[in-house]
């Protein structure tokens, strides 16, 4: 139910709200939807979390992927 709900929440503000100008590829929204769908409603928010933490003026930006759904989040643990 969780899931549903912030799948939806996320897809409104995409689609309503977004100004489509994130300096990271593909964009917060877009890499924390595809966290919750890759690793589960609690995970995937942590992950879309640490990602928006991330996105600031000192940041390069670039591509960055969501993590595999067990080699890379040993610092979610």
């Amino acid at each position: 139910m969780l899931k549903y709900i912030s799948i939806r929440l996320i897809k409104f503000y995409q689609k309503y709200l977004s100004r489509h100008d994130c300096r990271f590829i593909p964009s917060c929204s877009e890499y924390t939807l595809e966290a919750i769908l890759k690793h589960g409603f609690f995970k995937g928010v942590l992950l879309g979390m640490w990602r928006i933490l991330r996105c600031n003026p000192f940041s390069k930006g670039g591509f960055d992927k969501v993590p595999d759904k067990k080699s890379d989040l040993k610092w979610v643990y």
